[in-house]
């Protein structure tokens, strides 16, 4: 939608803190990619799939909750989970209660790649980011993260119904 001519622009202080924020955030998307692929073998999409599915007792959960947890499309989700079953860090498990629906479960092999990348990662989240932030700093950030995502979330809800897994 083309903007209006009522259009309230960002004013100096909003752009500079939007765009601040897009460059942290592509540079510490790359950084971390970058670490991982290195050290690892696996790509920060795979290692936000494992930690998510790890997160979980049992190491699986629908593909729907898959998708809303990391915030992707249906899409995206069922292309990524196939490069990842390949690969043999998870699997597709048939949903006994919903013939329609998807259990994605991670694998030993997945596990073991988690657990190989885990401490690389934090350290690289720890230089990157953590070690640079005051207490206060780290918990506004928290804060402030927390508005967006409640938000996005309650907009996404009202947009999108419940859909069946991928």
């Amino acid at each position: 939608m083309p903007p209006t001519t009522d259009q309230q622009w960002l004013n100096d202080e909003e752009q500079a803190a939007w765009r601040a924020w897009q460059r942290m955030h592509l540079q510490l998307t790359g950084r971390l990619n970058r670490q991982l692929a290195e050290e690892s073998g696996i790509s920060l999409q795979d290692y936000g799939v494992l930690v998510t599915l790890t997160d979980r007792a049992d190491g699986r959960m629908r593909a729907f909750e898959l998708g809303r947890e990391l915030g992707w499309e249906k899409s995206r989700l069922s292309h990524h989970v196939s490069r990842m079953v390949e690969r043999g860090f998870v699997t597709r498990e048939r949903c006994p209660t919903d013939q329609r629906g998807l259990f994605i479960a991670v694998t030993p092999k997945g596990r073991a790649a988690i657990e190989a990348a885990a401490p690389g990662h934090v350290a690289e989240v720890r230089r990157s980011f953590i070690d640079l932030l005051t207490p206060e700093q780290l918990r506004a950030v928290a804060e402030v993260a927390g508005v967006v995502l409640d938000a996005l979330a309650e907009e996404c809800a009202r947009a999108v119904p419940e859909a069946p897994d991928a």
